[in-house]
């Protein structure tokens, strides 16, 4: 009798074989015999990542080879699998294993592609009829690992989770090939460059980049007017508000006249005066799109850092499992934390009272758990010099968010102050912090996950209800602001809440649980496909969309591909698939509706696009070709270089991106054209491995680029 453990890659294996004894590395496997979990001869292997893949269109139909839009659509009858070329070696051994063994342990992660990549080997391996067990484990330390061992689950209760996976890589490989080719087709008709690729998620998410983009550039600054007292009492004084905004200075100054006032000294009384004291307690524990959001906010951190920090934290034993959509953990997780509090404490180098020593629902709520509790750090500690100043950084985050919960409440003093000005009312609200409370843990101000858009402190003099004062009234002038393009830690929000109409200040962390695009450990990886595909920039961590990325948009606009809510529902009804409530058949079967409607409808809607594709070629265009300039050559982006639109004539001028090691600029490449030098470049780098700085210009006689130095 024989046991596998199949391990998702060689790092989990690794830390798998330090729960056992007696283990003895082989090539591509390890032998075990350690009879405190297993009475059998057991073996664990591994994969690495996706052993196993779709195999290409042409595998299939020779003519899908070929990109031509009569060849389309692409649909398998039944979809095929293969081995990844440079993943044969490992899998022939895994292979072996599992054809010989009595019982599979699946050991992969503990999510729906790590079911995936377990279920696709044993059934690539033809082992598929074999029984397996579950490793279901949220921590790699030993202790976790030992118990999850011993506690080993039944892996017929995963298979749905299997399908769900599968089902979703089947329909994303449907709209990747049939739509990607078809809208490239197209567009390169109307003139347009490059392949667009296009994807059942990354489309939508893309979209909704665009939408809001477009919500800015379309923006129309409208001039605003406000009522501002700076109200003078017997103990100080401050500044209040008329609530109402006014359209002209001459509303707001018939406002005055309709109740006898002046700018200059006005006769006042403090009409009212409440003052109550606040409490706003701990954040939840961090989900994965909770820690991407925050640590974009604090250090700027793109979600797929956070993501691989976490990971990394995770394989070094220091975090829980990090892709998790969860906020809550169980009175287990609760019992080890608590025991470990002075331990976390050391590590933030701060003291604090346990004014919460007992478990509260809004943190520990078992039924809550399902596959995977909140991020929290295990009880392994690290040293500050073995982690980088990222890990660190999201370590101490993750514990300070964590011992917010046993710490108490942030405490504060409100003060609203009513002023009546000839019955014209001024209002003001103060702030006093009475308890830092759990707010202390943090060194950095933390985002506060309540309100994005709080107030720094204002401390309002003391006065009575009754009191006289003396309020100078001025006409204050502001201008409406379009909307913020989203940073990377929003957009994860946005992206969770499907696109639905939220306000700014809204995004941080307290909206509701709703269907979202892709899941919590896809969204950083479809930030990723969006800026590899340059349909996306981001700069000073705000999210733009390329002219590239919204030709797209306009060729999908109005499509399922264009509708964030669509393909939320979409991940909805993969989310069903997983719990045995929906069928992959009728999945799969959506998706080809979907994309035979597409075939149908894009080359009508191409026909509406004409000027836009006209102005997208115009504003491709850097300059008019040096060589072929009488016969109207202009130099157009070709992707990699810049070269001439009578390439097809004859025209071979070339001018490159990046030369001797420096990214030229769109800018500098414009100045050359011109026949001007371009800015100093600092940081080129010679044949011979020489570093210098110069100028560059574009000689027409020797028709090449020629260094200018600086001079002295």
């Amino acid at each position: 009798m024989t046991v596998t453990v199949l391990a998702e890659k060689p790092s989990q294996a690794k830390h798998y074989a330090e729960a056992f004894q007696l283990v003895c590395q082989k090539d591509g496997y390890m032998d075990v015999n350690d009879d405190r979990f297993f009475q059998e001869r057991t073996y664990i292997t591994w994969g690495v990542g996706h052993l196993v893949e779709l195999v290409p269109p042409e595998f299939y139909n020779d003519l899908w080879k070929q990109w031509q839009l009569n060849n389309l659509p692409i649909f398998p009858e039944t979809f095929q699998f293969q081995i990844s070329k440079d993943k044969t070696k490992q899998f022939n051994v895994v292979k072996q294993l599992l054809r010989e063994t009595n019982e599979i342990i699946v050991a992969t992660d503990c999510d729906r592609e790590g079911e995936n990549i377990a279920r696709s080997i044993i059934k690539m391996a033809g082992a598929d009829n074999k029984p397996t067990k579950r490793l279901w484990i949220n921590s790699l330390e030993v202790d976790e690992i030992q118990k999850g061992f011993k506690q080993l689950r039944d892996g017929n209760n995963y298979v749905s989770l299997y399908k769900e996976a599968q089902t979703r890589q089947l329909s994303d490989w449907l709209v990747g090939m049939n739509a990607s080719r078809l809208y490239t087709l197209l567009l390169q008709q109307n003139g347009m460059k490059g392949v667009f690729s296009v994807g059942r998620v990354q489309t939508a998410t893309l979209y909704l980049l665009y939408k809001r983009q477009q919500e800015i550039e379309n923006f129309v600054s409208k001039p605003f007017f406000e009522l501002v007292g700076n109200v003078s009492v017997k103990n100080g004084s401050f500044h209040a508000k008329v609530k109402d905004r006014y359209q002209t200075k001459e509303d707001a100054m018939n406002i005055l006249g309709s109740h006898s006032l002046s700018s200059e000294d006005n006769q006042g009384t403090i009409q009212q005066v409440t003052k109550e004291q606040k409490k706003k307690i701990a954040p939840k524990l961090h989900s994965l799109s909770t820690l991407q959001t925050t640590a974009n906010k604090k250090w700027k951190y793109s979600p797929s850092d956070v993501l691989k920090t976490a990971q990394s934290l995770y394989e070094k034993k220091l975090l829980s499992y990090p892709r998790t959509d969860s906020h809550y953990i169980t009175d287990s997780e609760f019992a080890y934390l608590k025991r470990y509090l002075s331990t976390y404490q050391s590590c933030l180098n701060v003291t604090m009272d346990i004014v919460y020593p007992d478990a509260r629902k809004r943190y520990v709520d078992g039924p809550k758990v399902q596959e995977h509790y909140a991020i929290i750090p295990t009880k392994q500690i690290p040293n500050k010099q073995d982690l980088t100043d990222k890990e660190w950084n999201i370590y101490q985050e993750v514990v300070a968010r964590t011992l917010a919960m046993f710490a108490g409440d942030y405490e504060y003093e409100e003060t609203k102050v009513e002023v009546d000005v000839n019955d014209l009312c001024f209002e003001k609200t103060g702030k006093v912090e009475l308890k830092k409370g759990w707010k202390a843990l943090f060194t950095e101000k933390a985002p506060d996950p309540e309100n994005e858009t709080e107030q720094e402190e204002t401390v309002l003099p003391s006065m009575q209800e009754g009191e006289s004062c003396n309020v100078v009234i001025d006409i204050s002038e502001g201008k409406t602001k379009p909307p913020k393009a989203y940073t990377q830690g929003q957009l994860i929000n946005v992206m969770k809440q499907a696109g639905k109409q939220i306000d700014d200040e809204a995004l941080q962390h307290t909206l509701k649980e709703n269907e979202g695009i892709g899941t919590e450990a896809t969204r950083a990886n479809i930030l990723d496909t969006l800026k590899k595909q340059q349909y996306i920039e981001i700069n000073k961590n705000k999210v733009s969309v390329t002219g590239k990325g919204q030709i797209l948009c306009r060729a999908v606009e109005g499509t399922v591909l264009a509708s964030p809510e669509m393909t939320a529902k979409w991940e909805t009804y993969l989310y069903k698939i997983g719990q045995n409530e929906g069928s992959q058949e009728h999945f799969i079967s959506k998706i080809k509706q979907m994309l035979a409607s597409l075939l149908k409808d894009a080359p009508e809607k191409m026909k509406t696009l004409e000027s836009q594709f006209q102005e997208a070629k115009e504003q491709n265009i850097v300059g008019k070709c040096p060589v072929c300039v009488k016969e109207g050559g202009k130099i157009e982006d070709k992707g990699k270089f810049y070269g001439c639109s009578h390439y097809r004539d004859g025209c071979t001028f070339t001018l490159p991106k990046r030369f001797l090691g420096k990214a030229i600029s769109e800018t500098n490449i414009k100045k050359l054209l011109a026949g001007n030098k371009t800015n100093l470049v600092k940081g080129f780098k010679s044949k011979k491995g020489k570093i210098f700085d110069a100028y560059l210009r574009y000689d027409t006689t020797e028709q090449k680029i020629t260094f200018e130095f600086p001079k002295g």
